[in-house]
């Protein structure tokens, strides 16, 4: 199975210069590009779980290999 990590830099609402990195990994389905296409559904459930958190940036890449998930 391969996995695509995305890469979300979140900030606090009560402190927006309180940033930090979450990944999430999920099954790739081939490029990273399927990885842009679906992410917007990810972010977002990711979000609701997250209510004091914003998301300020995102990307998708591939896991490194010999990295931890």
């Amino acid at each position: 199975m391969n996995l695509v990590d995305l890469v979300l830099t979140v900030c606090t609402l009560a402190d927006p210069t309180s940033c930090r990195t979450e990944h999430l990994y999920f099954e790739s389905h081939g490029s990273l590009i399927q990885c842009m296409m679906l992410a917007p559904v990810e972010i977002a459930k990711w979000a609701e779980n997250h209510p004091g958190l914003k998301i300020v940036r995102w990307k998708c890449v591939f896991p490194e290999k010999g990295g931890e998930i």
